[in-house]
């Protein structure tokens, strides 16, 4: 599987791009859709789903023209459900002073449940703290994380639906997977699980 962060994204949020054979995967639409549609075309794909980590706004900037233009539909944590339609939940009130709303998901997804995209299979992990909702894809090694953890911290708890403790008990239980698990966060490098855990030990 090939794995592009079409970035910049808006407000430095990574936009993952996930490919094999004829089929793509997006996770976290920040990206222009033109950038998108220049990926596709280069690397022979359709794209076959949107996949939100959270449904705070700086995650789904694009959804809607990429939505409109692909057709494919958007997944998101069952937790997060509220989020994309309201501008208060989805922080981008909190921020502006104004509402702004994003295209509700498609498909709800729940911890364990298993994604197949073509070639492509993803296991979804309910990871709640930083947003009630928050979710981790993970695949062959690969965690691709939202802002639940970092290469080096993890994601901001005082929003709406977020939660310190359900955040810490997240980020420990993150220990039951390999260290040697690479995460591609949504903001920053990417690290190894082990690498993230050691470097936020000190932090909570």
């Amino acid at each position: 599987m090939k794995i592009q962060n079409l970035t910049p994204g808006g407000y430095a949020a990574s936009c993952y791009l996930l490919t094999k054979g004829d089929i793509a995967v997006l996770i976290d639409p920040t990206c222009p859709a033109a950038t998108l549609r220049t990926a596709l075309q280069k690397s022979g794909t359709g794209l076959a789903a949107i996949l939100l980590t959270h449904g705070h706004f700086d995650h789904m900037l694009t959804a809607a023209e990429i939505k409109a233009e692909t057709g494919a539909p958007i997944y998101l944590g069952r937790g997060d459900r509220d989020l994309p339609a309201d501008g208060e939940k989805n922080a981008f009130a909190v921020f502006f002073g104004f509402d702004r709303a994003y295209p509700s998901a498609d498909r709800l997804v729940a911890d364990g449940e298993v994604l197949t995209f073509g070639e492509i299979t993803l296991t979804v992990r309910e990871t709640p703290g930083h947003t009630k909702g928050s979710v981790m894809y993970l695949a062959d090694g690969l965690a691709f994380t939202g802002d639940t953890i970092f290469a080096a911290g993890y994601g901001r708890y005082d929003l709406y639906g977020g939660d310190v403790t359900e955040l810490f008990a997240s980020l420990d239980a993150l220990g039951e997977l390999s260290p040697d698990t690479v995460i591609y966060p949504g903001h920053g490098e990417s690290a190894t699980l082990g690498e993230a855990l050691t470097a936020l030990a000190h932090l909570y």
